[in-house]
């Protein structure tokens, strides 16, 4: 793989600084930040009381405290939504809606604490970095999405829709953007009891297209039933959205699976620590 730099369109920054900041998003939102180190950038999200996700970020360090990085249309909704949460905490939340985001992987660049971060979402070995206030990109922002599908990295806007997922759903569980150790925080127990009884259902997952793939939102159907809905695309790749019990169900079947009229295969992410059922479920 050849070095890429991709300027990401669509990005804006909400930073929250001062003495309390830490201590009262640590309270909130479902990212561990006692691991999260400088010049780091982990996923996360902060959930309806229900569990379900209502805003999705990448957070990292920054001198005096954090910076969330979401889409455009989510970032004044989420600095209001802070707000209301910090009470009487001593934090300041700034919204950026014009700071440049760019994205280089597989370079030997070095970074800082602010201005470049390594995204953990990825493997170590891919050196992807996230770099802020500076555009850089020369590549075609295809390339961004098609790293993302080959991983599984799935995307709000994208991938799915903001109030209808689980973090589960989206793999924030795989990519350390839910830590299930640090204790409370909005919508916990919904996601704690999915982690300890293993009643996850649906996952993003990677597709492969006979031909090239329809357009994101797609159904996937298997034998006329509605099995989940395609996410990003780029050509014959995808990111899908899927009930992994239904997928099984096709496979041990020999059902084939469509998005639209192309024949597609499904896989679980390289770095995912789940599998397919090894039975379908009887109420699929």
């Amino acid at each position: 793989m050849t070095a890429q730099s991709v300027n990401v369109s669509g990005r804006a920054l909400v930073q929250v600084t001062g003495e309390d900041a830490e201590k009262f998003l640590q309270a909130i939102i479902t990212t561990d930040l006692d691991d999260l180190k400088p010049g780091e950038l982990k996923p996360g999200a902060l959930l309806t009381p229900q569990g379900k996700i209502l805003f999705d970020f990448l957070v990292t360090r920054i001198d005096g405290g954090l910076r969330f990085d979401l889409p455009m249309p989510q970032a004044a909704d989420f600095a209001k939504r802070l707000t209301l949460y910090r009470l009487r905490s001593k934090a300041e939340i700034t919204l950026e809606n014009e700071s440049p985001v760019s994205v280089s992987w597989q370079n030997d660049s070095g970074f800082s604490q602010n201005s470049v971060v390594r995204d953990c979402r990825f493997p170590a070995e891919l050196k992807v970095m996230r770099h802020y206030g500076v555009p850089g990109g020369t590549a075609d922002e295809a390339a961004w999405t098609g790293l993302r599908i080959a991983h599984g990295v799935a995307e709000a806007g994208h991938d799915y829709a903001l109030g209808d997922a689980f973090p589960h759903d989206v793999n924030l569980d795989q990519t350390g953007g839910v830590s299930f150790r640090k204790g409370c925080f909005i919508g916990q127990e919904v996601v704690s009891r999915m982690q300890h009884r293993g009643t996850a259902r649906r996952r993003v997952l990677i597709a492969t297209g006979d031909g090239d793939l329809p357009a994101a939102g797609t159904p996937l159907t298997a034998g006329g039933r509605e099995i989940g809905t395609l996410g990003s695309v780029v050509g014959n790749s995808g990111l899908a959205l899927a009930r992994i019990d239904r997928v099984k169900e096709a496979m041990d079947q020999g059902t084939p699976i469509l998005a639209g009229d192309v024949a597609v295969t499904l896989a679980i992410p390289p770095q995912a620590r789940f599998g397919f059922p090894e039975q379908a479920s009887e109420n699929a």
